[in-house]
């Protein structure tokens, strides 16, 4: 007997349209051939006007984590200073790859509800010195808090001819990234974010600038090394077999993408992150990030003391449905996690909001109920 569906609330994997999972049905075929070729060069021009940038951009066959190796690996020799903001699970998880890589990490800590600025990196870059790069999760997945210095930062990396990598993983295709007008010379997603696509593949934008960098690498690695991809990337072809139903599945989800236009769902993205956010306001749930930094793309909220947060979860999931998520690390129990990327509408969101009221009441944290939905109606009435 098939399991009910349920609507997928994480901070990824995402829902994925119909049309990307029966794309996955596509019939296997040559990957040294001519059909991949098209395949391939369709991908990457799609893949390169969701990364806004005229530069190269791969598509490898991994996760997300797999890219940001990819993109550490072949960059970094042993003893090279890298300046790393840690806010966050994952930003913890960059640092340890630079660790791993023989870098030397320059850790600027900053507090887990709060974003790196640009006057801390170019503080950094003065006071170090010789430092190779400068990493940067934009949207840090754990804790709901994307980096509005971004732009900033791009401009003082370019400045000071450091290389910017990017952590764009939940991000990219749900906010504004373009690549090459922020100065990123190295730029990472995964494909079951923003890109409503299911996960297994991941994408990597290089600039010139990395290019230079890249191939005076001695140690780059072997499965990801950069040179090689662009070499077979040049031919229509990957260097190693490629999942082919996920290259299928990503071809469609670009095409979805150029449908609705870029600027049209980044739109979409951010009037849900604000009816997601006027929905807690009005049913007295706390964003757990401050007021500048919130992201659009995961929506954190903080778990109301005296909640059990794994029970709300629970009720959500099995009583209404709707798959939400808790924190990572330091923060695992302290708040809820909702994804706001890919197909995200109205629907959805109305529906999150209603679930999340109603599991709330059921464990005695008396909320309105329908306040929240009503507030987030609105909303998306005046749009």
């Amino acid at each position: 007997m098939a399991e009910e569906k349920r609507l997928i609330m994480l901070p990824g994997p995402t829902n994925v349209p119909d049309r990307v999972m029966r794309a996955m049905m596509k019939p296997i075929i040559n990957h040294r051939g001519p059909e991949f070729e098209a395949l391939h060069d369709n991908i990457t021009q799609n893949l390169k006007y969701v990364f806004q940038t005229k530069q190269d951009a791969f598509v490898l066959t991994s996760s997300g984590t797999g890219a940001i190796e990819c993109a550490v690996g072949n960059i970094l020799n042993p003893g090279d200073k890298v300046i790393i903001p840690t806010f966050g699970f994952f930003t913890e998880r960059l640092k340890e790859k630079i660790v791993r890589h023989g870098g030397k990490p320059i850790e600027i800590p900053v507090n887990w509800d709060n974003a790196p600025t640009a006057q801390q990196i170019e503080q950094a870059i003065k006071k170090e010195k010789k430092v190779k790069a400068v990493a940067i999760v934009y949207n840090e997945t754990s804790t709901g808090v994307t980096v509005r210095d971004l732009p900033q930062i791009g401009k003082t990396t370019h400045e000071n001819n450091v290389l910017l990598m990017v952590d764009a993983v939940s991000i990219l295709g749900g906010d504004h990234l373009p690549v090459d007008k922020w100065n990123i010379d190295l730029c990472v997603a995964g494909s079951q974010k923003c890109l409503a696509c299911p996960p297994g593949v991941a994408v990597i934008s290089v600039s010139e600038k990395a290019w230079e960098t890249i191939e005076k690498t001695p140690t780059r690695p072997y499965y990801f090394d950069l040179v090689s991809i662009r070499d077979y990337a040049s031919k229509g072809a990957t260097p190693f077999t490629p999942a082919l139903p996920l290259f299928y599945a990503l071809d469609e989800a670009l095409k979805i993408i150029r449908e609705e236009g870029l600027q049209n769902r980044i739109k979409r993205h951010q009037t849900c992150a604000k009816a997601f956010y006027a929905a807690f306001e009005a049913i007295n749930l706390q964003p757990y990030p401050s007021a500048k930094v919130r992201s659009n793309t995961v929506i954190a909220v903080k778990v109301p003391s005296g909640v059990d947060g794994g029970r709300v979860r629970q009720a959500t999931k099995d009583r209404y449905r709707v798959e939400i998520s808790g924190g990572l690390g330091k923060i695992r129990e302290l708040i809820f996690r909702i994804g706001c990327m890919g197909i995200i509408s109205e629907a959805e969101t109305l529906a999150t909001i209603g679930a999340l009221e109603n599991a709330l009441n059921d464990l005695n944290y008396k909320v309105k109920i329908g306040a929240g939905v009503e507030a987030a109606r609105k909303i998306f009435h005046r749009r």
